[in-house]
């Protein structure tokens, strides 16, 4: 079993992070969770997570959404 993450499977990482980083932005903005998804997907964050190189993915969902605030 191959359990090295490269760009060709890095996409199944991606839905649980993203939710959770939607998650804390709610709570801090409120609105609601549909809005807060986009918002993190059409981030610049969200970008960079979509890269294996950039190495975000190891990134916690607190560190991506403080990363997103700034």
């Amino acid at each position: 079993m191959n359990t090295e993450i490269t760009n060709d499977n890095l996409y199944l990482l991606l839905p649980s992070k993203a939710m959770q980083v939607a998650r804390i932005y709610q709570e801090m903005h409120g609105g609601s969770g549909l809005d807060a998804l986009r918002r993190f997907y059409r981030s610049e964050v969200y970008k960079q997570l979509e890269q294996e190189e950039t190495k975000l993915w190891h990134w916690g969902p607190v560190a991506l959404f403080e990363t997103m605030e700034e």
